[in-house]
């Protein structure tokens, strides 16, 4: 079953050209990496996919339903059922641990027990339960990482997109990180979406590699889903 798809989605930023008829289909649990140097579109497209963009031309989809088309926001981001974790995590300064992982789901009327039920069960997984009440501030650069994963997963999300989520840590961290989220991934079974410029970060977490370059996807990929 198809879970996410691109059908030639174009997106221009003045003059240039970001995405041009890019088309994909991801099938529903897989690991894919979309490869690539900056400026090859890789990011436009999972912004695309989240809903913070509106394609210039082509079409969305999302569990066989359109959500983007050309000119048009059929679906808003926060009903598409995907979780996110930014290249700079975006954490919120001031909240803890809990505040950052509760805030979505208060913003989606979640009754409290539930939303316990939800923190309890994530944190577990990826190993905070103690610094729950801390803030971002007072975390090492891993625990904040992992405070970004949690946050996605804590919406129990359809798929999870990552935009280049390790590149700001040490090569040891990175390591154990990607082993964590791979295990995440086996035992949760969610689909998920990578964009990174490393391709040995690609190859570790992707089951499927998709190389972009200049706007296009190179024709060659690697594995399958």
């Amino acid at each position: 079953m198809t879970a996410i798809e691109w059908r030639a989605v174009s997106k221009r930023y003045g003059a240039r050209i970001a995405l041009d008829a890019f088309s994909l289909a991801i099938e529903a649990g897989a690991r894919v990496a979309l490869w690539g140097r900056s400026g090859c579109g890789k990011t436009t497209a999972l912004r695309l996919l989240a809903g913070f963009e509106t394609p210039d031309a082509g079409t969305v989809r999302v569990d066989a339903r359109t959500v983007s088309e050309a000119g048009r926001i059929l679906v808003a981001p926060e009903d598409r059922g995907l979780g996110m974790v930014f290249q700079d995590l975006a954490l919120w300064p001031h909240l803890s641990v809990r505040g950052n992982l509760e805030f979505g789901m208060k913003a989606r009327r979640i009754a409290p027990m539930e939303r316990e039920r939800r923190i309890r069960q994530v944190l577990a997984l990826v190993r905070l339960e103690p610094e729950l009440g801390l803030r971002p501030d007072q975390l090492s650069g891993g625990q904040q990482q992992r405070v970004a994963l949690a946050r996605a997963l804590v919406q129990e999300p359809r798929a999870v997109l990552m935009d280049e989520p390790l590149s700001s840590l040490d090569p040891e961290l990175r390591a154990a990180l990607r082993a964590e989220i791979l295990t995440l991934h086996a035992r949760l079974g969610f689909t998920m979406v990578l964009v990174t410029h490393d391709r040995a970060e690609a190859e570790a977490l992707g089951s499927r590699v998709v190389g972009m370059s200049t706007a296009r996807m190179i024709p060659r990929e690697r594995g399958e889903t």
